[in-house]
């Protein structure tokens, strides 16, 4: 593991912090890879639930990619990005939430990076952009998808078009957000965020991330709902006849908390 991403389990989730203040957070090709090795761990750590992804300082979670090593490149593969996207993120599809914790400004690649988020918590003072058009590209590392279907193709462009950034109060109002939270309340928000998911059975979390996302591929909520009647969505047809049900059943009519074996 790179010296620019720090990792810390705790029991059920993780924390990985991008440990690049100096440079904003951007993220050069071993930041990158080291964050999609500590993401791949956690996906393949059955005992981990949820991802928290935040950055250490306070001035920015991330400000894109690390321009010096960009200009310095003489090839692709001068600057990789891993399979998984954009500091593991933007390609991937994970069964388990991922949180961003957003503790600054959040620009380019690192905008993208809280798109990808499954849930994100970000300061008051946090701002979010996408200025790659100043410097001859534009976002492809999924924000180009992502941004229109979550606020809608006029605000995108907007955006995209005129690299005006927006602060965190109003990425709430248009949804990119859940959270807006004094600086030094960002970490222990997230975490609270996580805690409440880790309440809930593991296969529901598992059923729900896999349904609310393959579901929005069909054209429409019926033809969704026809597709999991049919068994399009497998992870639901497990959580149905898992044991955790009868179990979150039973401490619901005994008045206890239950009992997860994530079966």
């Amino acid at each position: 593991m790179s010296n620019t991403v720090n990792v810390e389990n705790r029991g059920a989730y993780v924390v990985i912090t991008i440990n690049r203040p100096q440079v904003m957070n951007a993220l050069d090709p071993a930041t990158h890879q080291a964050l999609a090795d500590a993401l791949d761990a956690f996906e393949a750590n059955s005992e981990q639930l949820v991802a928290i992804v935040t950055a250490a300082g306070t001035k920015a979670f991330c400000a894109g990619g690390d321009i010096s090593t960009m200009v310095d490149a003489q090839t692709e593969d001068d600057y990789v990005i891993p399979s998984s996207g954009y500091g593991g993120m933007t390609n991937r599809q994970s069964s388990k939430p991922i949180i961003a914790a957003v503790n600054g400004l959040a620009y380019g690649g690192g905008f993208e990076m809280v798109l990808a988020a499954d849930l994100a918590v970000a300061s008051d003072s946090a701002t979010f952009g996408l200025p790659e058009p100043r410097i001859g590209t534009a976002a492809v590392a999924g924000g180009l998808h992502r941004l229109p279907r979550i606020i809608g193709m006029k605000r995108a462009l907007h955006m995209q078009l005129t690299c005006q950034s927006i602060d965190a109060n109003t990425a709430l109002e248009w949804g990119i957000i859940n959270e807006v939270v004094a600086p030094e309340n960002v970490l222990t928000s997230a975490i609270a965020l996580a805690e409440d998911i880790l309440r809930s059975a593991p296969l529901a979390i598992k059923a729900i991330m896999e349904a609310s996302k393959a579901g929005m591929a069909y054209p429409d909520e019926f033809a969704a709902i026809d597709a999991q009647a049919n068994g399009a969505f497998k992870s639901i047809h497990i959580m149905l006849a898992s044991e955790d049900i009868r179990e979150g059943l039973r401490a619901f009519m005994e008045k206890r908390r239950p009992v997860w074996k994530n079966k």
